[in-house]
């Protein structure tokens, strides 16, 4: 059998050098001319080889984090699939960026940070239409993954949708702290005489330890959004002052730095591909196209537009 005549490095290579069209008929164009120079059938191939395995990804990134120390945020987003057809994993979701329900592919991500570097450590893609597992599951899934990788991070950090019992329950059995947002409606019990909604409670500035329905105790903070909107914190760690909640809400902006450098810089929601299989690898692919990019951010101070 002839080996392939491109692999995983050609086409990182092709998506850090693209700029507006991703499709396995421009990466042939990208290599030098010559006899050996792959032909698209051999970027198409590549793209549906076997369902991409997210080690692939930890092998590269395990060498730019420290397991001992750093925060771990998970968070989802959606890529723009408005035109798809026939695109396998495409379903409907809600989107941050347009306030609203939109067609795509739900991508979730562990990132790891030290408030500087953003690296991302582990994916998956949403697929429970088809009888996948929920967002949920993924999370706890990738939790499980990470604690089984040696880490021990400062602080877990996630959005109110991942704020469930079991969720906080896992992490809490790992030892670990996790700082997460909370719905208003989220009941809790303040002073021993009864579970109320948390908005109903009232929050000092340095915050206040009060009984999680079906948890335990958390101290919760209370701020109000830019937009005038009250936003509810609850975390495990009972000597959390305000100073180091605001450090950490600071420091989970940087998944949503690392979701728009992943989007303008890697082309990872222009895979003009139909296959669930070719859709998850190259989504592997520009992870680690990105992984490169934050690196040499890292290394030069100059982003090119990914990273901080």
């Amino acid at each position: 059998m002839n080996p392939p005549k491109c692999d995983d490095l050609d086409y990182i290579h092709f998506l850090i050098a693209a700029q507006r069209v991703f499709t396995c008929t421009e990466a042939a164009r990208c290599p030098p001319e010559g006899e050996e120079a792959p032909a698209h059938d051999a970027f198409t191939r590549l793209l549906q080889r076997q369902p991409p395995d997210t080690e692939a990804l930890w092998q590269e990134a395990k060498e730019f984090v420290d397991l001992k120390r750093g925060l771990l945020i998970l968070d989802d987003t959606t890529l723009d699939k408005p035109y798809a057809q026939k695109m396998e994993l495409v379903t409907y979701h809600w989107s941050g960026k347009h306030q609203r329900v939109v067609k795509g592919i739900a991508l979730l991500t562990l990132l790891w940070t030290d408030g500087k570097a953003l690296i991302p450590c582990d994916f998956r893609v949403y697929d429970k239409p088809q009888g996948g597992k929920t967002k949920n599951e993924h999370f706890r899934e990738m939790l499980q993954k990470a604690r089984e990788r040696g880490f021990c991070p400062e602080d877990v950090l996630m959005d109110s949708w991942y704020s469930s019992l079991e969720n906080l329950k896992l992490i809490a059995s790992f030892g670990w702290r996790f700082l997460t947002r909370l719905q208003s409606n989220r009941l809790v019990n303040p002073d021993g005489c009864g579970n109320v909604p948390i908005r109903q409670v009232e929050i000092p500035a340095e915050g206040r330890i009060v009984h999680l329905r079906g948890f335990g105790f958390v101290k919760v903070f209370r701020t109000v959004s830019p937009e005038g909107d009250a936003e509810y914190w609850a975390t495990n760690d009972l000597t959390m002052r305000e100073a180091k909640r605001k450090e950490l809400e600071k420091a989970g902006w940087g998944i949503e730095i690392y979701h728009r450098g992943l989007k303008q810089c890697t082309g990872v929601e222009r895979a003009q591909v139909r296959k669930a299989v070719s859709i998850l690898r190259h989504v592997l692919l520009a992870l680690r196209a990105f992984l490169r990019l934050e690196v040499y951010r890292l290394r030069t101070g100059v982003s090119g537009e990914c990273g901080a």
